[in-house]
């Protein structure tokens, strides 16, 4: 039977060294966050296929990372096993691409042995070692420099911050192509369309509003039973009112009708326009429904017109639409 093993004090002193000596090894990077690094970035900015990314062990772990960021923000990458690349996957790579080759030691074995191929097939070579007199730093087009101090590791032995540095100069190179490609949160979205963040920025109010007989609105002459009815109808806790052009005039809520009947008005003979808010908050139909959910919660309101730019009704909207549409 094992014995059972119990943390103690120390874990916490060795955890607080470990995010101190990584927090230096990536802190240490930003003085050589130089030319070297511009001349990755335009050799990247040039290509005119894609970008490769490959490392052994824990810095192919860390190359994965990198070309699935790059890919997620406007670079187009993937990643390439180092050995399999000996064994046929080269032929993914063209001379149009660029390959980024990572290694802490720079001496990796199965790099080194496809580098000669990729060079002679005209693709540029950036590397990011620990060591910038290595051979595949001295291969290479362009070498970043991740070298730390130390590992985080006691014993000095497992990629520690070794692997932490390589992943964040692999995000600087990342963030910096995305600047430089103008690259936006709507390009962003179009590459996340699965997630919340597509939905938030990818969702217009057009997408969700309710249009033709499902808007709930009435004519500026209507009583108030006309507009009570016309709520019910349509289920969207609103009416809108609206002249002869279907030009908005108001609207009448909940809200309102609650504030109604304290007045003990006669819902027979009293126009919806003698009580209905002559202000109401509205959107046009080609912007984010996130938009649509900002100005609700700012206006604590749950419904919403939709309008165009002559001011004419074209659809309506509440917080259970933007519910349904996963918006928020």
């Amino acid at each position: 039977m094992n014995k059972a093993i119990t943390a103690t004090p120390r874990a916490l002193e060795l955890a607080r060294e470990v995010l101190s000596i990584e927090a230096a090894a990536v802190q240490a990077l930003t003085q050589r966050v130089d030319d070297t690094f511009l001349r990755a970035l335009n050799i990247i900015l040039s290509c005119e296929g894609r970008v490769i990314v490959s490392g052994m062990g824990k810095s192919g772990h860390i190359a994965r990372k990198i070309a699935a960021t790059m890919s997620s923000t406007g670079t187009p990458a993937y990643f390439v096993h180092p050995a399999e690349a000996s064994h046929g996957d080269l032929g993914m790579i063209t001379a149009d691409d660029v390959f980024i080759a990572l290694s802490y030691s720079g001496e990796s074995q199965e790099l080194l042995t496809i580098v000669p191929v990729i060079k002679r097939q005209g693709a540029r070579l950036i590397s990011l070692t620990g060591n910038p007199r290595s051979s595949l730093a001295l291969a290479a087009d362009a070498h970043l420099d991740a070298a730390v101090a130390k590992e985080a590791c006691p014993m000095g032995l497992a990629p520690t911050a070794s692997t932490t540095a390589a992943l964040a100069l692999g995000d600087a190179l990342a963030v910096a192509l995305l600047d430089a490609k103008g690259f936006g949160e709507d390009d962003f979205a179009r590459s996340h369309p699965g997630g919340s963040l597509g939905r938030r920025l990818l969702t217009h109010v057009r997408d969700i509003m309710h249009t033709g007989a499902g808007i709930p609105a009435v004519g500026h002459d209507a009583l108030l039973s006309e507009a009570l009815l016309e709520i019910s109808r349509k289920r969207l806790g609103m009416t809108a009112i609206v002249d002869d052009a279907q030009r908005v005039l108001g609207i009448f809520t909940d809200g309102d009708l609650r504030r109604t009947l304290e007045k003990r008005l006669d819902f027979g003979t009293t126009p919806v326009s003698a009580v209905m808010s002559h202000t109401p908050r509205s959107i046009a139909p080609e912007a984010l429904a996130a938009e649509a959910v900002q100005l609700m919660e700012l206006h604590n309101i749950n419904q919403m017109l939709v309008v165009d730019a002559d001011n004419k009704l074209v659809g309506a909207l509440n917080m259970h639409d933007l519910l349904r549409a996963k918006v928020i």
